[in-house]
Formats: C-alpha cells, structure tokens, sequence
C-alpha cells in the first residue's frame, strides 16, 4: 500500500534525492534533453517547427550506436547520429520551403515513418553491447568538494551540454547573426527587406537544430541508456517539445527545464523502494508533471501575474516567434 511507508522513509528518501550522487545523476541525465531542445530552439527561432523529434531522437539513437559498434568509435557513432538528425530535419525544411506543405503534419510523418525504420533496422543491434562515451574527471575541479562530484566528475557528452548552452545563448543575444536568427523567426519579411536571405538561413538553422538532435540521441544510446533496444527513447522526444514550450524559447530557460525533467526522474527513482507497490508507476510521473507545468505556464492567470510585474514577464510569460511555423515566400 502508497501509506505503508512512514514519514521517516520518506523523509530518508527525500534525503537521498539532494546527495552529491544524485544531483550528479541528475546533470547527466539532463544532458541529452539539453542538446535535443537547444537544437528545437534553435529551429523554432528561425521559424520552422521540427515535429520529429520523437522520431529523430529514436533513429538518431540507433543510428549512433551502430555505427559505434560497427566501427568500434564512439566519435564515429555521435558523427552519423548527428548526419540522421541533420537529414530529417532537411527533409522537414524543404517540405516546407519548397513544397509548401505543413510543417506541422509533415513532422508527424517523419515522426512515425523515424520510428518504424529504427524498430526495424534496430533488431541486429538489441542486447549487443557497444561502446561507451569514457568518463573524464577534469583535472583540478572534479576535486572541488560537493560542486566537483556534482558539476566535474562527467564526460565529454555531458560536459559539450554544458557548453551548447553557453555557445547558443550568446549566440542569440549577444551577436548580429543571432539577431538575424530571431529576425527570421519574428519578422521574416522585415529581415527579407535588410538584405537577409530568410529562407537558406531557416534551411541552415533548421539542418543545425537537427544535427543537435541527433547528438541528444547518440547521448542516449552511448552514454545515458547504453546500447540499443525498441522504444529507447519513447516520449522524451514530446517531453523536449514541451520543454522548449516551458522554457520559453530561450537557452537558459530551456536548460533549466531539461534539469527539473532529470531531477524529477531522479526523485522517481528514488522513491521506488519506499512506495513498492505503485513502483511500476513512478518512473513515468515526471511526463504528467512537465506536461501539467505546461499547461499552468500558459493559464490566463498567470499571464496576468507576468502583465502585474513587468520584470518577470520574459520568464512567467514567454510568446512563441510570431513567425513560427509560417512558411515565407518572397514575392
């Protein structure tokens, strides 16, 4: 029974979510999320939805552990993941670009043809154990006490999320290539009228966005969830939509979703063991969570509360671009 257990299991358990283990497994596991709703950021600041990500995250995740398998590389394995990635999202743009379509059923399509295609290719590969991303303590600060272990005791996946964060917000918002980004997404005919070529720039950012999608998948499959079985990363692909929605198209925002996501399933976890009888249910809680965050982010009131204080309205109430998912034609 759900009240068996005492308050002070609970409280133990409660506990064992703030150690330096935990936390540390924590910013790993947000690590792919990172990379996948940067990369969904990134894409839908241009003006394009990528739909596919649940697909993508899917055949990118197969596609970087067998290549790594195949050709014993991890390098190789995160390469090929990052070029599947890349392609559907190219795919997606000129769907959009050139053939007009909607970007929102074409991604739908991608989605379930990217699945079925890694359910079959994937049979080879399940139960076969590949290669890994090596773990590499930096030298120096993975000494430092609590922050060490928690933030400096990873690997190179983990640590490049770090700095894809750090890389894409300066990009946004503190260069003029990144202000042409978000002109794109915003204002496409105003960026069109200064000279930008709206459309190849949304081809590029969209190709990008996906490549870091694919990165996110090969994350999964050669570090987070070694190896490679059916329905590897189902619905984490909704969850990074949903957190780029949450976060509010900004990398900071969008960072710090992807983390509560990977604390969630931290504190799922951990309390496996003090509710037994409902254990088979927990690990799937932080889906409901995020999607019901979303859906209070987005509650008349509190967009009112974001309208009373000004100075939190970039954070309580965030728009998408007024651009997103509008194809642009140049007459």
């Amino acid at each position: 029974m759900i009240l068996a257990a005492t308050w002070s299991e609970i409280w133990s358990a409660w506990g064992d979510v703030f150690t330096t283990a935990s936390l540390a497994s924590m910013v790993a596991a947000a690590g792919p999320l990172i990379y996948a709703t940067i990369g969904e950021t990134i894409t839908e600041k241009a003006g394009v939805i990528n739909l596919s990500l649940e697909g993508s995250l899917m055949l990118s995740a197969l596609a970087g552990f067998g290549t790594a398998f195949v050709a014993d590389n991890v390098l190789i394995g995160f390469l090929a993941a990052a070029a599947v990635g890349a392609a559907i999202a190219a795919l997606i743009a000129f769907a959009s670009i050139e053939l007009r379509l909607d970007q929102i059923a074409v991604g739908f399509v991608m989605t379930l043809l990217a699945i079925d295609l890694s359910d079959y290719l994937g049979n080879r590969f399940v139960g076969e154990a590949g290669p890994a991303v090596p773990a590499w303590p930096i030298p120096g600060l993975s000494d430092i006490p609590w922050i060490g272990e928690v933030l400096f005791d990873h690997n190179l996946s983990v640590y490049g999320s770090f700095v894809v964060v750090i890389v894409a917000y300066i990009f946004i918002y503190r260069t003029r290539r990144g202000l042409e980004l978000q002109g794109i997404g915003e204002r496409p005919e105003g960026a069109f009228a200064r000279g930008v070529a709206v459309n190849r720039m949304r081809y590029f950012y969209t190709i990008v966005g996906g490549s870091l999608v694919g990165v996110a998948g090969a994350a999964f499959s050669l570090d987070q969830r070694l190896g490679w079985r059916e329905g590897l990363t189902r619905n984490l692909g909704w969850i990074a939509l949903a957190i780029v929605i949450f976060g509010g198209w900004h990398p900071i925002r969008v960072a710090i979703g992807a983390i509560l996501f990977g604390f969630l399933q931290v504190v799922a976890l951990q309390f496996q063991p003090v509710f037994p009888g409902v254990s088979q249910v927990l690990p799937t809680i932080p889906f409901p969570l995020m999607i019901l965050a979303l859906v209070i982010v987005y509650t008349d009131w509190f967009r009112r509360l974001g309208d009373r204080y000004p100075r939190l309205r970039g954070i309580l109430a965030a728009d998408p671009p007024s651009g997103i998912g509008v194809a642009f034609h140049p007459e």
